[in-house]
């Protein structure tokens, strides 16, 4: 497992083809070729699937991951021995939509002071985000799972406090004298695995859907709200002005969900990781809750 083997391996996972991952060694397209040949010959596994975009097989996985463990390690050994002020090293980072525009947004500010690091962040889900630290697509990730990938160590943040709003124009048109009429009054997802409205639902023991429009957008699910095209829950942190001004009205007061969020990384000792870690602690410390209520016993599905 040559370290150049690796990087080769790395080069064409991120750029998502032989020959692009050429032009990012400068290399020919045939010596990548070569290199993840004998890669594979020295495995005695095939480790690339072979397509557009490439992906690792399930060998390929576990060798991409140590290709990133030593990219971080080699760029800081460098440094370390005196070579000056050593290049920037992307760090891929998975991190869900709601917390990216929110609490998330400070760790932002710090890494643009960051003159050794480039950020690569990752905008998945829960599931996605466990997915992407075993196969090593990122080294670190905001998630919504408590158990560690294998490898990885895990803190809790905190928890995020999801609302139920919708338009006043809407509500009143769904306003009963109990309350909302939840079965009749249309309602926004933010994608298949959004399961934060349902939960709401199912809590009152609503058991079919009302009509309900998919919007994959944190800052254009809050536009739908505002439009009046459904109701949906939203992170309060937000949340502006919406509810003071009238723009938008709570639905319900006890109808909230928390949702707790973690932190996983590589059980690696890197400045650079544990300057991250740092930072997203911080940031959490700032913007999430540290207890939460309300919340279900599955992890939810949004982040």
């Amino acid at each position: 497992m040559n370290f150049e083997h690796l990087r080769a391996l790395a080069a064409i996972i991120d750029e998502g083809t032989f020959e692009a991952a050429a032009d990012l060694l400068r290399i020919s397209p045939s010596a990548v070729s070569q290199r993840i040949k004998a890669l594979e010959n020295s495995v005695g596994q095939v480790v690339v699937r072979r397509g557009v975009p490439c992906a690792p097989t399930e060998a390929g996985a576990v060798l991409l991951r140590m290709a990133r463990q030593v990219q971080v390690l080699e760029a800081e050994t460098r440094k370390a021995l005196g070579n000056g002020v050593s290049s920037r090293t992307v760090t891929p980072v998975a991190v869900n939509a709601d917390s990216l525009i929110t609490w998330f947004v400070p760790v932002l500010h710090d890494a643009a002071g960051w003159t050794d690091t480039t950020l690569d962040l990752h905008v998945e889900d829960q599931d996605h985000s466990s997915r992407l630290l075993r196969q090593g697509d990122v080294i670190a990730a905001v998630t919504a799972d408590p158990a560690p990938v294998n490898g990885c160590r895990v803190e809790r943040l905190g928890f995020m406090r999801y609302v139920p709003v919708a338009a006043p124009a809407l509500h009143r048109r769904f306003a009963t004298g109990a309350g909302v009429d939840w079965p009749g009054m249309p309602m926004l997802e933010f994608n298949a695995k959004d399961d934060l409205q349902r939960q709401v639902l199912r809590s009152r023991g609503v058991d079919r859907l009302p009509p309900t429009h998919t919007i994959p957008s944190s800052e254009g699910f809050l536009a739908a709200l505002r439009a009046g095209l459904g109701w949906g829950m939203i992170p309060e942190s937000q949340l502006g002005t919406e509810l003071a001004d009238g723009t938008l009205v709570l639905l319900e007061e006890h109808a909230h969900r928390d949702v707790a969020l973690h932190w996983q990384t590589w059980s690696l000792e890197s400045e650079r990781l544990n300057r991250i870690t740092a930072s997203v602690r911080a940031a959490s410390l700032r913007g999430l809750r540290t207890t939460g209520r309300g919340r279900r016993t599955a992890a939810p599905r949004r982040p």
